[in-house]
């Protein structure tokens, strides 16, 4: 598995985009796909001066714990919160919980499931990579994931390692995309049901960087099984698709989130805290939350 990057050098890509106050609602931890563990993104969050963060890993609130103890003695808020797989017109999204409780056993026994299928599915892929002409060692590639949520990313990082790709987006392009050999489809709940597993766990339910054909009809249908929030600020997001979809959840009457979607150094275009909330959104969607 190779070396960590020092954690000073972690700071850099952050600092360079310091937003004093905010709340960085959608962040990942080696809980499941990221490059720091819990408290490495505590201590990068404080030094980056956010007020707030929300632990959001994919179908897994494994790093929650981790996370709060770290915060126990500093200002930062730890949200509890996940990213989870769903489907809408057969197509993917993803779903943010927010202040969810982490004992709730419907929504842990639906997290399990999801994290049993993600598993399944890394190691189906390294046996259709086979077909491709690329033989892997299962003990390397397991001792290289380590003990996050097993998904493409890895082992298309796992790929680069070994040379068998030259970066993460030649080993999707050749072997992990959606319509390649190598690929296999991911369990997704229906949209209902995941909106339904958040809210039941006292959650505030978010569209995670809506698609360009997010409509205001598309909104409302959400809406009517659940939806309370949509998320607006996003790295990849320009001025003018922020304004517009602040606009729709102001009409349809949801809350407004955004995060980095931080996942490590090596995507500088989503450093921690490059994109947030304030004070006053993060307020408006707490007020959502079940009591």
């Amino acid at each position: 598995m190779p070396a960590r990057q020092p954690f000073t050098s972690l700071c850099q890509s952050a600092a360079q985009n310091r937003r004093a106050g905010w709340i960085d609602l959608h962040v990942h931890s080696t809980a499941s796909d990221g490059a720091c563990t819990p408290k490495q993104l505590v201590n990068l969050a404080t030094r980056t001066g956010l007020a707030g963060m929300a632990l959001t890993d994919h179908d897994t609130m494994d790093g929650l714990a981790a996370a709060r103890d770290a915060a126990r003695d500093s200002s930062l808020e730890i949200v509890a919160g996940v990213e989870i797989t769903a489907e809408h017109d057969g197509r993917e999204i993803h779903l943010l919980g927010y202040f969810l409780r982490a004992d709730d056993k419907p929504l842990r026994a639906a997290l399990r499931r999801l994290g049993e299928h993600r598993t399944g599915r890394f190691w189906e892929m390294v046996e259709r990579l086979k077909s491709c002409g690329v033989a892997l060692d299962r003990d390397e590639v397991a001792q290289h994931a380590g003990t996050g949520t097993l998904g493409r990313r890895r082992l298309a990082e796992y790929l680069v390692q070994v040379r068998r790709a030259s970066t993460v987006h030649d080993a999707f392009k050749r072997y992990l995309g959606d319509r390649t050999r190598a690929c296999v489809p991911k369990l997704r709940l229906p949209v209902a049901e995941a909106v339904a597993l958040v809210r039941g766990a006292g959650g505030v339910a978010a569209w995670a960087h809506p698609s360009y054909d997010a409509t205001r009809d598309t909104l409302i249908e959400l809406k009517a099984v659940g939806l309370l929030a949509l998320e607006a600020h996003y790295p990849s997001f320009r001025p003018a698709r922020v304004r517009e979809l602040k606009e729709l959840a102001h009409e349809v009457g949801l809350a407004v989130t955004g995060g980095s979607d931080y996942h490590g150094p090596d995507r500088p275009r989503r450093a921690l805290g490059c994109c947030g909330i304030s004070q006053e959104e993060l307020e408006a969607v707490r007020s959502r939350a079940v009591c």
